[in-house]
């Protein structure tokens, strides 16, 4: 088995690419290291089932090239964070819908099939909680910056779909939730990293807003589980999936959690929105997801607690 992985340097393609490697499957990884580590990854490097190539996904020829060469392919390349959707909106909306584009077109003409990452930031503005696959999606005004990267990772998602429709191009889209775990950064405004961080430091803890909003956090090993089990399940060609941890938290708690387990004396300080990012930037009250389908198709039940992860995560900074 052969398996192209874009963005295979990031946080979570690098999991997924030693899930596989150890599996016995020959993994390319194509990153243009923009947001990604060759750090994640360069231990792999050198062993005979492992190629690396740093270059663009937007790059069609090799693209294509790669793709031929592969059984499967995992399309985690994206823009990532919310800092960078915020500070880079036309990147973040060219990476995505261009890079998307080139990929699913070269799948189309070699029929590969392919896993797309989405996002659970494609229910928007929902308030049905938990959010189901086929839920509405809501999203925020055009002219807030925050909401490219939800119409972006859903234009993916109808995108994919249109190729399926059109032409049965064995394609599945997993909407993932809040990933953590080793190798994440509170570079691009992941919370976790970021509380994790400031607690080890003794900076203060920073929460935005009045730190009751939730979300739910899965740990990136129970991620790269489903994204392994859902490529070959055939039931869920032409589907979208959420994969994620129903364990929800408010920030208030999360970072009461942190500070305990990290024995840190950081205080916690609420500031505004406004002073964390730019005026106007709109944020959900809960993030929560509906994991029927993934246990129906697959039996996805995730196996680590937020305090799994928190020790994990607090492990990977103290070990610098």
């Amino acid at each position: 088995m052969k398996a192209l992985v874009t963005g295979g340097a990031g946080f979570i393609g690098s999991h997924l690419c030693e899930r596989l490697m150890n599996e016995g499957v020959h993994v390319t990884v194509i990153d243009d290291l923009s947001t990604g580590k060759y750090a994640n990854i360069g231990h792999l490097e050198g062993q005979e089932r492992f190629r690396l190539v740093i270059d663009t996904v937007l790059n069609q020829t090799l693209v294509e090239e790669l793709v031929k060469e592969s059984d499967v392919v995992y399309h985690l390349a994206s823009a990532v964070g919310v800092n960078l959707i915020i500070d880079q909106p036309v990147k973040t909306i060219e990476t995505i819908v261009g890079g998307t584009d080139v990929l699913l077109n070269a799948a189309r003409r070699y029929r590969k099939r392919v896993l797309i990452t989405s996002t659970s930031e494609v229910y928007g503005k929902g308030s049905k909680v938990p959010f189901s696959e086929d839920d509405d999606t809501v999203m925020g005004a055009t002219s807030i910056r925050r909401w490219a990267y939800a119409n972006a990772k859903a234009m993916d998602e109808f995108l994919a779909f249109a190729h399926w429709q059109e032409t049965r191009l064995p394609v599945i889209c997993v909407r993932l939730f809040n990933t953590v775990g080793p190798r994440q950064t509170g570079q691009y405004g992941m919370v976790i990293p970021r509380f994790v961080q400031q607690a080890l430091k003794g900076d203060p803890i920073t929460v935005f807003g009045d730190g009751e909003q939730s979300r739910s956090f899965c740990h990136v090993l129970d991620v790269v589980d489903a994204l392994v089990k859902v490529m070959a399940c055939d039931e869920a060609l032409g589907k979208v999936v959420n994969i994620g941890n129903p364990e929800e938290v408010t920030m208030n708690a999360l970072a009461a959690r942190v500070k305990a387990l990290a024995n840190s004396a950081s205080v916690i300080r609420r500031i505004t929105y406004e002073e964390a990012y730019v005026g106007g930037f709109e944020d959900m009250r809960r993030r929560v997801p509906d994991i029927a389908r993934a246990n129906r198709l697959i039996g996805f039940a995730p196996r680590y607690t937020l305090d799994d992860i928190l020790r994990d995560v607090l492990a990977h900074f103290q070990k610098g």
